[in-house]
Formats: C-alpha cells, structure tokens, sequence
C-alpha cells in the first residue's frame, strides 16, 4: 500500500480493525507454518528413536524450551512491530535473555568437562546439518509471517523482518529438537544459536524488500 493510498483510506473510509487483530494474524500464520514444519521433520528427519526416554532429560527441556522462549519474545515483538507506532518497548531482552543463559550454561559445561571432552561436546555429531536444519524448519513459519506482516503496516521493516525471523527461528529449532541427539550445551550455545540466526538475518534483508508500503 502507497502512503497516498493510506492517508486517503484513513481520511475517508472507516478503518477501526480489532485491538488485537495482529496478534491474531500472527498467530495464525504460526499456525498455518506449523503443520509443515512437522512435516519436513517427519518426512525428511524423524522423531529421535529414545524420545520418550528423552522426556525425563533436563536438558532435552533446556534444548526444546529455550528456543521457544525466544519465539515467544519475537511472537510479541512482531505484533508490536506490525502496527504503526507502537513501542517495542523492551520486549527484545524476552528474545536475548535466553541466548545469554545459553550461553552461560555453556561456559559452565565448557570448564566442567576434562579437557579431551570440549571440543566434542561442541561439535557433536550433527554440527554440519543442525544450523541448516533448523532454518529449514524455520521457513514455512517465517514464509506465513511474513505474508501477515505484508497485510498489515510495519512501519520499520528490517526490525520486523529479524523479529519474524527470530520467531520462525525459535519454533523451527524447538521443532528440530524432537530429532536431534545433541544435549551438550556447547552444542546448543553455538549451532542452535546460529541456526535461529540465520532466518534472523535473512528477515533484517529481505524486510525492507518485502514489507515496504
């Protein structure tokens, strides 16, 4: 929409829309991604074998719940963003606090180990694909965010790209943790940092292309 077109749509049309018709729209390109995230996993993945097993695991929780605590923050941030004048405020810390914890966890793990055991438990053994993989889960819900950010008025579109790049980042890793085998922090401090990062990056590139008025 060209600013022209708006400024005479909001001076002759009725637009009130409903308070929360962003988050709503948000929300449900989350939904309509999220059925084919799991797709790709089950289709080109799968579920890890011992997953039930898995579930009484601390760090099988660390691996699932701190990325969905970024998605959760980046879910707020883009309903801020896609609406004209409204603050962020400081709801990108809900979106670093988890990295930074990651992060920490990792240095922890890192010093507690002997010294033949670190750089292990930060390669693992899926180091090449984990970062790829969780940007490939990560697309069909930053594909439909995008697409909702597009029908509605983000007015600082490289911002609003990266926030839905760090939501479909996020939902993408936790989605990638029901088949990774990795549990090290280290691991998870790097790879599963860089594969939320990636989707990050391409929405700060593609947000000024994509969602320009």
């Amino acid at each position: 929409m060209k600013t022209d077109d708006l400024v005479a749509m909001l001076a002759t049309g009725h637009v009130a829309v409903p308070r929360r018709g962003a988050g709503w729209r948000i929300g449900l390109a989350v939904l309509a991604g999220l059925p084919l995230s799991f797709a790709i996993l089950f289709a080109e993945y799968g579920l890890r074998r011992d997953l039930m097993q898995a579930l009484s695991w601390p760090m099988f929780w660390v691996k699932v719940l701190f990325p969905l605590c970024i998605a959760a923050a980046a879910f707020v941030m883009v309903q801020r963003l896609a609406r004209p004048g409204v603050a962020v405020q400081r709801s990108w810390l809900g979106a670093v606090l988890p990295v930074f914890a990651i992060w920490a966890l990792a240095v922890i793990a890192w010093f507690a180990v002997p010294v033949e055991e670190r750089m292990p438990s930060l390669m693992g053994q899926s180091w090449r694909i984990c970062a790829l993989s969780i940007g490939f889960m990560a697309l069909p819900i930053f594909m439909a965010t995008l697409v909702a950010l597009k029908n509605l008025a983000p007015t600082r579109p490289a911002l609003a790209g990266a926030a839905a790049g760090a939501l479909a980042g996020g939902v993408g890793a936790a989605v990638y943790a029901l088949h990774c085998m990795e549990l090290t922090a280290p691991f998870l401090a790097v790879w599963y940092v860089s594969g939320i990062a990636v989707p990050v990056l391409v929405g700060a590139v593609l947000g000024p292309r994509l969602l320009r008025w």
